[in-house]
């Protein structure tokens, strides 16, 4: 299907190189959806390790449970090659 732009109220289809461009940037957007996807499941995982960061410090012994819940977060990328599996994570329950 042929593109249009609307100019003025009138509908004026896409030259050829016109639907080119566009059909570059749909393709770098769609090649880069995994990353996109990526990098929002490491912003939220690395929102959940910092509210548990203070745990972690010297002066304080860091429980098993929450030594495993911390390393299943840092762990959630780990194998992940497709925005469905990106997508299908499910972050591990705080204790």
């Amino acid at each position: 299907m042929a593109r249009h732009h609307n100019i003025n109220g009138v509908q004026v289809p896409f030259t050829a190189e016109e639907e080119a461009q566009r059909d570059a940037e749909e393709l770098a957007y769609a090649n880069g959806a995994f990353d996109r996807a990526m990098a929002d499941l490491r912003q939220k995982r690395e929102s959940l390790l910092k509210a548990t960061d203070y745990l972690a410090l010297s002066d304080n012994t860091l429980t098993t449970t929450m030594s495993t819940y911390r390393q299943a977060l840092r762990d959630l990328t780990d194998g992940l090659t497709t925005v469905d599996e990106v997508n299908a994570v499910v972050f591990p329950t705080k204790p």
